[in-house]
């Protein structure tokens, strides 16, 4: 067994530290903790993952549908599923909510590692690979953005699925280099990317675009071009399950509407002050290096890190030409600053062996002038792999470390960070919060509602001091915190449901202090009676009020009934006391599934698309009076078309009778005493439910389904879809190219 060398000890040992002091800064005190994580969208998303750890998974699914949300919608088919995926795995051996939260740092955790095994992968020479990890640091702890991707901020305001995706999209790129030279790993490649995809779509562009730019980059013959291919390909194939019914169902999610960021010197080169130290301050500094390690690569005409040069670059392109859409710009932002500190990484690596390597000479010049008779000494490993990534790691550290010491950096003049405050709010749980015996009691009071009067959906009213629970998305948690029994109309993943405008709506109307967060609604001020009308309309069984205008209006309003309340509660939020009294009110006749008593109107000229759907059904929403007339986008032929209609309303029919209803995760079921009398079900309509025992489901204004009962009993099932049905065909061929790939010998890459 051969003894490692000084180089690969040290290696180890800077990699590992950089490892270390992240883990650290994690604070694995708060993070192996028995706390239910919170902060930002983070405090929501051990909602989802708790539901596909007990409902998706237990029956052997990555996606499904999930009720819990907006009249329910579909998890994970418009959302990456891989990390959530790995928390609930990672609950068979531990607690939850231990597992969730090492799910959360497992990019911060293992970029470190990525960015070191893509430059040893890459063929890059010690020290390069090492000082490549030892930057990382400086992405990790940026500071001039908290929600876009890839930092610490972002990670814990939410987006650790792009964290994630950052370190397989290295790893992945680092094999890509060695395969184009060696003709290998194809498997690898196709097996990583399809992991890159599942954990965030812009980290796999990265991913793709840098496959493509190593290709050039290297020099495309026909075997390289077939290697890259067959890879790339492959690696969609083994998604296409995922990623054919994200592509193909777009049309049934929800664009919020957010503008586009234009401010491009803040997002590229952040800085202030004037003169010349204003080209080096913020994260100028880095930029300046970065210019550097780029021309470095062009002399010595080294194809990796030119690579990232060209990487960083199509950030910033891609930033720029975004058009706007469902794809918010700042998305590539992160790409800029990881390909910005691994050049930089590199310039320094470059700097450090230049300068080791003419010290070496200048050592072994001065042995020979000594006239000693003994050849002079020389290093069986290159120039600076020992002192090089040692001096990197100081370097890195120094940087990073000032600003998370808060009176050394304002010694120094440099912004204090806020990433320690951030790891304990998010960790340390909402138990840990102040306000959390205030949550203990509103949950236990939406759940003796719902024990007294039924498992329901309640909408709960919105205020940005709900953060003092932890995130103001707190009370998305009701459903996993009750088993499943009170879900609620607001949620995560806004543009996965086709009834989030309606909600956002709805809030405007019964929330003193609302979010409107989706742009381009009709907005208006509370609207008590209004709101409870929407409420039965979308089958919400609950309103739960915590400002005095709310309650005023709702102790006036008939249509409302207050079953319990609880407070006041007096809860400290930012050196202020926050005084509140819950109200839970049961909204009379509100139902799941309630039978129509006219025919409904069929649609034309209506699409299934947001731009085409979305102005027809808010109008028909804000006009109560329409609401007798139900609009479809299809039915049997017997159904009025609006169009086509010459006079008046269709005619009356007797509505059924609706027993016996019940909800499941993935499933309702209903009786009924007449067949063939139209039945709203009010779940949100997605082309994946099936009826059986009845025609349809068709979709129905504002987001509902309508079936026509050709059984007494009907149940209504979600199941699969033709762009699911496709994209699983896809994916068993991928799996069979994949074994093909695995068996083939290498490619010999020359021609």
């Amino acid at each position: 067994m051969r003894r490692p060398t000084a180089p690969t000890l040290v290696t180890l040992l800077v990699v590992g530290a950089v490892v270390a002091f992240v883990f650290v800064e994690l604070d694995p005190r708060l993070l192996l903790a028995r706390t239910t994580t919170t902060g930002g969208d983070t405090g929501a998303h051990v909602a989802a993952a708790a539901f596909l750890r007990s409902h998706l998974l237990a029956h052997g699914h990555l996606t499904g549908w999930d009720p819990q949300w907006y009249d329910g919608f579909p998890l994970y088919t418009f959302y990456f599923p891989l990390p959530d995926a790995l928390a609930a795995l990672l609950s068979l051996v531990m607690p939850f909510d231990v597992a969730f939260k090492l799910a959360t740092a497992a990019g911060s955790l293992s970029l470190p590692v990525a960015a070191w095994a893509f430059g040893r992968l890459a063929g890059l020479e010690r020290p390069r690979p090492a000082v490549l990890a030892t930057f990382t640091l400086l992405f990790l702890f940026d500071q001039s953005f908290t929600i876009y991707g890839g930092n610490i901020y972002s990670t814990m305001a939410g987006e650790y699925a792009y964290s994630l995706g950052l370190s397989v999209a290295l790893v992945f790129l680092g094999v890509v280099a060695r395969g184009l030279r060696t003709g290998r790993f194809r498997g690898w490649a196709a097996l990583l990317l399809a992991v890159c995809i599942l954990c965030h779509l812009v980290a796999a562009l990265f991913a793709g675009f840098g496959a493509v730019v190593l290709l050039l980059l290297v020099g495309p013959t026909r075997r390289r071009v077939w290697w890259t291919v067959s890879s790339l390909a492959v690696g969609g194939l083994l998604v296409a399950w995922w990623a054919v019914p994200f592509a193909l169902q777009q049309a049934w999610t929800t664009n919020m509407g957010w503008v586009n960021v234009h401010t491009w010197v803040k997002l590229f080169a952040p800085g202030s002050g004037t003169g010349l130290a204003s080209w080096f301050s913020g994260d100028r500094w880095a930029l300046w290096l970065a210019a550097g390690g780029a021309v470095v690569a062009a002399v010595r005409r080294d194809r990796v890190v030119a690579c990232l040069a060209i990487l960083g670059a199509g950030a910033y392109v891609a930033a720029v030409v975004d058009p706007q859409g469902k794809l918010y710009n700042t998305r590539f932002v992160p790409l800029w600053w990881l390909s910005i500190y691994l050049l930089a990484g590199s310039a320094v690596a470059e700097l450090g062996v230049v300068t080791a390597r003419l010290s070496r000479q200048a050592r072994q010049a001065r042995q020979a002038r000594q006239g000693s008779g003994r050849r002079p000494r020389v290093r069986a490993w290159a120039p600076g792999a020992v002192a090089v990534p040692v001096a990197a790691l100081v370097l890195a550290l120094a940087v990073v470390y000032v600003p998370l010491n808060g009176r050394l950096a304002a010694d120094v003049g440099v912004a204090p960070s806020s990433v320690p405050s951030w790891v304990r709010w998010n960790y340390s749980g909402y138990q840990a919060k102040p306000a959390y015996p205030e949550y203990r009691a509103v949950t236990a009071l939406a759940w003796a509602g719902a024990k007294r009067y039924g498992c329901g959906r309640t909408m709960w009213e919105y205020s940005s001091n709900l953060d003092r629970f932890g995130t103001p998305m707190a009370l998305m948690l009701l459903p996993m915190l009750t088993n499943g029994c009170v879900d609620t109309q607001e949620g995560l993943f806004f543009e996965s449901a086709g009834s989030t405008p309606f909600h956002f709506v709805d809030q405007s109307e019964l929330s003193a202090a609302p979010s409107d967060a989706m742009v381009g609604l009709p907005y208006g001020q509370v609207d008590v009676p209004l709101g409870v009308d929407h409420l039965r309309l979308m089958g919400v069984r609950y309103l739960l009020a915590s400002s005095p205008q709310v309650e005023a209006q709702a102790a006036a309003d008939p249509e409302l009934t207050l079953i319990g309340s609880t407070g006041p509660w007096r809860s400290p939020y930012q050196g202020q006391v926050v005084t509140t009294t819950w109200k839970l009110y049961l909204v009379h006749g509100a139902s799941l599934v309630t039978a129509l008593h006219d025919r409904p109107e069929v649609l034309t000229g209506v699409g299934a698309s947001q731009p085409s759907w979305l102005g027809p059904a808010l109008r028909w929403y804000d006009d109560p009076s329409a609401w007798a007339t139900e609009l479809v986008d299809g039915g049997p032929p017997a159904w009025t078309k609006t169009a086509d209609r010459a006079t008046g309303r269709p005619v009356p029919e007797p509505p059924a009778r609706v027993s016996d209803i019940v909800e499941s995760a993935d499933r309702v079921s209903f009786d009924v005493d007449r067949t063939g009398v139209p039945v709203v079900v009010k779940v949100s309509y997605f082309p994946a439910w099936h009826a059986a025992g009845a025609q349809g489901p068709w979709r129905a204004f504002p987001n509902l389904m309508v079936v026509v009962p050709t059984q007494h009993h009907v149940t209504l099932t979600y199941g699969s879809t033709g762009p699911g049905n496709a994209g699983l065909a896809l994916t068993v061929v991928g799996v069979v190219a994949l074994v093909l790939l695995a068996r083939r010998r290498q490619l010999p890459l020359a021609r």
